[in-house]
């Protein structure tokens, strides 16, 4: 495994022209090759703000490519995006990763469609995975995305349930469009299992300002302001931001709602784990793996890859025992989960 920072050079025959592309900010405009013409697999993800140890978003995807390396043989690399990068720095930071022979390229986030739409057409032999958007497409692009606010439902119904004062809260890292969905899907469960229920809503910052993916203590005052307004159950789809927001209401000895991994069982969480009900979990993993897969099979994904409730693409995490002793809850769970994939339920996907 390569883990390569923003200004270190990827690859090992081309190293040389990738530390000059990004240093001096040039994009490729060379032709394309064919990375998977040895028959080993080599793979590349670009991780999204906060970067591998966040405990949720990168991490899951950093799975995927273990997994790939594990079951695949695949030959994997990384990179990390810095504070307050441009598009700019993200199409040099692809440009290198696909230039070494990497393929596919996998942009963790929608922040990287901009790029990869750019990109991508400079390297047609290449596929790049765009994760968790489809405004960008082309013949060698595969859109990764998800039914989030089918799990957030899921998650709503459980805080629903769990709650004791009926006060109950969602914290957004970014009010962007794809945070929406969750707060849309958490609000619906929470209100469709009991009406009488208040949801406090906060997002933590205001896009083109992303700290609130990546910044514990945002997520840490946040939840401490709605625990303080009486809610005893907390969820915050908020990347590394997140982890600030379990802190304060582990703390609090109150319930925390995970997101996009089991936060359950991530190490950097294990002090708090007996306060983490449980996650909202997005199969970021299976879609990296399933990609690296689908190149080293000679068959790429192109277009849209869906992963919803019906396929376990997205779901409620059961790994805390006290979870798995609330009878009530997980009937109630169930029954939600039913009716959304037989159509009984129409999750929203804006609040």
């Amino acid at each position: 495994m390569r883990r390569i920072t923003r200004i270190t050079t990827v690859g090992i025959a081309s190293a040389a022209l990738a530390l000059t592309a990004t240093a001096c900010g040039k994009s490729s405009t060379s032709g394309s090759s064919n990375p998977s013409a040895s028959g080993q697999v080599k793979a590349a993800i670009a991780y999204d703000i906060g970067g591998r140890g966040d405990q949720s978003f990168n991490d899951a995807a950093y799975a995927g490519l273990q997994q790939a390396e594990k079951e695949l043989g695949a030959k994997g690399a990384e990179a990390e995006p810095s504070q307050g990068e441009s598009d700019a720095d993200k199409v040099q930071r692809l440009t290198a990763l696909a230039r070494a022979g990497n393929n596919p390229v996998i942009g963790v986030g929608f922040s990287y469609a901009p790029a990869i739409a750019k990109v991508s057409k400079s390297f047609p032999k290449t596929t790049f995975g765009l994760i968790d958007d489809t405004s960008q497409t082309g013949p060698n692009i595969a859109n990764l995305v998800f039914n989030e606010e089918q799990g957030s439902y899921l998650a709503g119904v459980a805080a629903a349930k769990a709650s004791k004062t009926g006060t109950v809260g969602f914290i957004g890292g970014v009010e962007v469009p794809l945070i929406k969905k969750f707060e849309a899907g958490f609000t619906q469960g929470v209100k469709d299992t009991n009406p009488k229920a208040k949801v406090l809503t906060q997002y933590l910052t205001q896009p083109p300002n992303f700290d609130g993916f990546s910044k514990p203590d945002l997520g840490k005052a946040a939840a401490q302001g709605q625990l303080d307004k009486g809610a005893d159950v907390i969820y915050a789809a908020a990347g590394l931001a997140g982890s600030g927001s379990i802190e304060a209401t582990a703390t609090a000895g109150k319930w925390a709602i995970g997101v996009d991994s089991d936060q359950y069982n991530q190490k950097g969480l294990a002090q708090y784990k007996d306060h983490i009900l449980t996650s909202v979990t997005k199969n970021v993993q299976g879609s990296v793996f399933n990609l690296i897969k689908s190149v080293k099979d000679g068959k790429p994904q192109t277009g849209e890859v869906r992963y919803g409730l019906a396929t376990d693409g997205v779901g409620l995490a059961d790994s805390n025992p006290a979870y798995q002793k609330m009878t009530d809850l997980i009937a109630a769970v169930n029954k939600a989960k039913q009716a959304i994939i037989d159509g009984k339920i129409t999750v929203k996907t804006t609040p």
